[in-house]
């Protein structure tokens, strides 16, 4: 079924004066609905695009793909800053901002709007922390790629050293120079292992929060021996969609800085509650769980505070300043949010997950 353009919808009507340049696609990606102001953005007319595949239209870059599938198969909205378009028929690169909402108001099954990065005049707060923060994660996420290379070259050489070293007692010494530099090159990599995987894509499916702290104590409670990890759970907490062995490196990292804070002796509590009609990301959802990590340590030092979340930033002289920034992209691609409240002796952070689809914008 193709909607007729003379007779749209009429919950689409209103559609027709926003600003924001909007599309409404079927179940297999073919336009269904293109407002005025999508019209004037990618120069195409309504009514001769109108049952016609988006791709066709705009090309398909793959984040929006795999957006477009996750959302009508496993109803997960998305939310693409900055991706390149090859709009029209000569395929003019357009730089557009684009969320998908799945709905359901059938042959409609997906929600498209369109924002052109050049046209953003101004941005909240919010949004030029999250762009402050993308770009220190693009740059270290640069360099982490540039080091790899040439640290494999330094294993591979030591490893290769090493084999020539005979046994003799005059090369021990010699021997143990070659482990530090193979134990090292090890230690980094993992590292910047640890620092690329969270940029793989989602894989969303229903989770049981309070499984994901149950893992995550264990884990905790596993490298840190001295800690006591107490729950105050709501039981009747519904599942969440999202990819669970994300979640657990998210709050693992959270539970590992408590942890640490702590200097390994002392006790971490894990809290969940329900929150209703919260607003994350700019969107509102009817339902949100909230986790809270709780640590009575020293506090977040005041000098680090505001860039908690930056990569490279510690509190720590061991610390690598990556773990919180780790969890805080998990957490955004999760389309949820991350708030600490930190003083002498209390430190808590709080990080909200919507369960529900929103409705509407703040």
């Amino acid at each position: 079924m193709v909607l007729s353009m003379e007779h749209p919808l009429p919950a689409f009507a209103g559609l027709d004066l926003l600003a924001t340049a909007v599309m409404v696609l079927d179940e297999r990606f073919h336009i269904q609905y293109m407002n005025p102001a999508a019209e004037n953005l990618f120069a195409a007319s309504a009514k001769s695009w109108t049952g016609k595949p988006i791709a066709a239209l705009l090309g398909m870059p793959s984040p929006l793909a795999a957006a477009l599938e996750n959302a009508l198969v496993k109803r997960w909205s998305y939310a693409g800053h900055d991706i390149a378009f090859g709009c029209g028929p000569e395929r003019t690169l357009r730089h557009l901002d684009c969320t998908v909402t799945p709905i359901e108001m059938k042959p409609a099954r997906l929600l498209l709007e369109f924002r052109p990065v050049d046209r953003q005049l101004k941005t909240t707060r919010e949004e030029r922390e999250a762009i402050e923060l993308r770009a220190h994660q693009e740059v270290v996420r640069s360099l982490a790629h540039e080091i790899k290379n040439p640290l494999g070259g330094i294993r591979g050489a030591a490893q290769l050293l090493d084999a020539e070293l005979s046994s003799q007692e005059t090369t021990r010494a010699l021997r143990e120079y070659t482990a530090v530099i193979i134990e090292e090159a090890d230690r980094l990599q993992a590292l910047l292992s640890r620092l690329l995987s969270s940029h793989r894509q989602l894989t969303p499916a229903p989770v049981n929060i309070h499984a994901v702290l149950d893992r995550v104590a264990r884990l905790v409670q596993a490298e840190f021996p001295g800690i006591a990890i107490r729950r105050d759970y709501d039981p009747s907490l519904p599942e969440l969609l999202g990819d669970g062995e994300q979640l657990i490196q998210a709050l693992l990292n959270i539970a590992r800085n408590a942890a640490e804070a702590l200097a390994g002796k002392g006790e971490i509590i894990f809290s969940t509650r329900i929150s209703r009609q919260v607003t994350l990301a700019k969107r509102r959802y009817p339902l949100a769980i909230e986790v809270r990590i709780i640590d009575h340590g020293p506090g977040i030092p005041d000098e680090i505070r505001d860039r908690l979340f930056y990569p490279l930033v510690s509190g720590r002289p061991s610390g690598t300043g990556l773990g919180l920034a780790l969890a805080q992209t998990i957490v955004l691609q999760h389309h949820g949010a991350i708030e600490v409240d930190s003083r002498r002796g209390y430190t808590a952070f709080s990080v909200r997950l919507p369960i529900a689809h929103e409705k509407g914008t703040s």
